[in-house]
């Protein structure tokens, strides 16, 4: 079986767009600060490796940790908003992220706990870019692909 990472990444980021918090939803982590007024979300990959434990006889499964970043710039709204504004729109993420959620089957789930690595889990920052600030929050999304890659005898 192979990684269908294309599929996987047009799959967390409609998700993401289709809660209707985020103005865009970007497939990479950005290079030049978010200009755009509400929030934005960038997806892309952190970490690939063996989910040690959790695979077959004669198939290694994955742990495919995705990085969710939620971005509010800073200069666009009112500062005391910022917070409760990016705060909704993780939570209705991590909600579904612990929820039954497989993207149509194509991963057998969420590593909640961290049975596999780090835990799906959040951490709130900040991050200058190009002279340009914003309020973020790193949504760590470890995913637990079965069965990827064949093992030889």
């Amino acid at each position: 079986m192979a990684l269908d990472i294309r599929t996987v990444f047009s799959a967390v980021e409609s998700h993401a767009m289709s809660s209707g918090h985020f103005t865009a939803v970007n497939g990479h982590e950005p290079l030049s600060p978010p200009t755009s007024p509400g929030l934005l979300c960038a997806v892309w990959v952190e970490q690939i490796g063996p989910a040690r434990g959790g695979s077959g006889l004669d198939s290694t499964s994955a742990r495919l940790a995705m990085r969710v970043r939620l971005y509010a710039p800073l200069v666009q709204q009112e500062p005391d908003a910022i917070d409760p504004m990016l705060m909704d729109a993780l939570d209705w993420l991590m909600a579904a992220y612990s929820g039954d959620f497989t993207l149509s089957g194509l991963v057998r789930q969420v590593d909640l706990l961290g049975t596999y690595g780090t835990p799906l889990s959040a951490q709130a920052g900040y991050l200058s870019t190009a002279g340009a600030e914003a309020r973020v929050m790193d949504i760590v999304l470890p995913l637990i692909v079965n069965d990827l890659w064949d093992q030889e005898a």
